[in-house]
């Protein structure tokens, strides 16, 4: 039932984000757009309640719990950010907006981007972790947790390889091709939002 859930979840996430964006752009409603973006943490929330439901009703704690954990830690981790992506490239094609500002392909820019990234799995590891540790707690000693540690190492395994990508990029910056402009820095959001108005 958890994995099912954590497939219709998935799905809902993309729906949701699919009608937020078509309504925010397509039928020129920002309001009821974003209220359908703003729906999408719900689904998180559901589906920990659904597993600590699960848990409290004598489930013997498995790698379904654990995925649970990780997949709602993911979202948080990396969800704004998709999210914020994907609405950018929607104002763009839909609203008439300007393009989206693509991130730096070389250099420490590039580096630093790609460390913003790592932060987001960093987050993703720290949130699952927690979960995964209230979950243990939850259960107490009544059942056995082995497998919902497993899952804390599963997680912080992804975000150590994630950094090493990342570090990889700050210590063997690519360089732009010989006779491309340098790239500048990516600008802030609010020079972005000054040069709309």
């Amino acid at each position: 039932m958890i994995v099912t859930l954590i497939v219709i979840c998935e799905v809902g996430f993309w729906v949701l984000l699919a009608a937020g964006l078509a309504t925010r752009y397509l039928l020129k409603m920002p309001r009821t757009g974003l209220a359908l973006l703003l729906c999408e943490p719900l689904l998180e929330v559901l589906l920990l309640v659904v597993t600590a439901i699960d848990l409290k009703d004598g489930a013997e704690p498995s790698w379904r719990h654990g995925l649970a954990a990780v997949y709602i830690g993911y979202t948080v981790g990396h969800g704004h950010r998709t999210v914020k992506w994907l609405d950018g490239h929607a104002a763009h094609r839909l609203g008439g907006g300007p393009p989206p500002v693509k991130p730096p392909r070389y250099g420490m820019a590039r580096a630093r981007h790609e460390g913003k990234v790592w932060l987001g799995s960093v987050t993703a590891a720290a949130v699952a972790s927690g979960l995964l540790l209230l979950a243990t707690w939850y259960v107490g000693d009544d059942g056995d947790t082995d497998s919902l540690q497993s899952w804390i190492y599963v997680a912080w395994r992804a975000a150590g390889i994630h950094g090493l990508i990342a570090l990889s990029y700050a210590i063997w910056p690519k360089k732009a091709p010989q006779g491309e402009a340098p790239e500048l820095p990516a600008r802030d959001e609010r020079d972005q939002e000054r040069d709309r108005v």
